[in-house]
């Protein structure tokens, strides 16, 4: 990467983006600026908008850290094992209506053990539904609510779980903003590519806008997230990345959702995140009032 990429190149690097949705690059020698001029082969960078993880050298530059000030905030018990830094499968800025194309993760410091990330194929899973689960995605347009507290998301795995004792209770406890409910087709079809992609993750998840108007009751329309989020939860449509020196990833924000898996409390873990823009593409609705 610290070799010149000509415009041959960089079409055919986007080419495999939109193709594969991801892309891994090993043994890469880079630093923050080397990753920011790659990272802009494929769109242009916006500032991430959960400001207080920003790097203050390279405003481009989102930090993921662990062992650091804020471990203690990022910190919960699972199965009774305090673990930092683990979440739920997501897609970035899922909460603003307005996720970003995609993004670049590069290993500053990587952890001795645990700290992988999983990435999960939403084009895949949208494909692996039968033709009835097709039909019902197609009509109905699903809620995310923005929340600090895991225990009040209601579509998550709760098993074993209890937050920390300086765990958040809102988002300005930790600096951040808050979010009104977004609002997406259960079923979107991706911009640049056409495929159809499974809108459905499990962090922020709410509920089902007007299920009536799909033939569903509340209670079903529950039972119908709780279906397709197990459905996402399938080991065939996931890779688990353990972190190794020199690692550059790349993915498809609009097909890819993703998780870490966390931390030990202390373990040392630094990965530097690039975002790369929406544009104007919107692919939800911000819900008003």
């Amino acid at each position: 990467m610290n070799a010149p990429i000509d415009a041959n190149l960089a079409h055919q690097l986007r080419q495999l983006w939109y193709e594969h949705g991801m892309l891994l690059f090993r043994d890469q020698d880079i630093d923050a600026k080397g990753q920011i001029a790659f990272s802009r082969l494929f769109g242009t960078l916006e500032r991430h908008p959960l400001e207080v993880t920003i790097s203050h050298e390279h405003p481009e530059l989102f930090t993921l850290e662990n062992g650091g000030d804020r471990d203690p905030f990022n910190t919960a018990y699972y199965h009774g094992q305090p673990t930092v830094g683990r979440l739920d499968w997501h897609m970035d800025l899922h909460y603003t209506a307005r996720p970003n194309h995609g993004a670049v993760l590069r290993a500053v410091t990587i952890a001795d053990e645990d700290g992988e990330t999983g990435f999960g194929d939403l084009a895949r899973a949208y494909e692996g539904l039968d033709a009835d689960q097709k039909s019902i995605v197609g009509k109905i347009e699903v809620a995310y609510r923005f929340n600090m507290q895991r225990l009040d998301m209601r579509f998550v795995d709760l098993e074993g779980y209890e937050p920390g004792p300086q765990s958040p209770k809102k988002p300005s406890d930790i600096g951040f903003p808050d979010f009104a409910d977004a609002v997406y087709p259960a079923a979107v079809m991706h911009p640049v590519t056409g495929m159809r992609v499974l809108e459905i993750v499990e962090q922020f998840l709410d509920r089902v806008i007007d299920p009536e108007r799909a033939g569903l009751s509340e209670a079903q329309a529950d039972d119908l997230l709780r279906d397709l989020v197990d459905h996402i939860r399938k080991p065939e449509f996931h890779y688990f990345h353990t972190w190794q020196s020199g690692d550059v990833v790349l993915w498809d924000n609009w097909r890819f959702m993703h998780c870490t898996t966390g931390t030990r409390p202390g373990v040392k873990r630094l990965i530097n995140r690039t975002t790369i823009g929406a544009g104007d593409v919107a692919l939800g609705r911000v819900l008003k009032g």
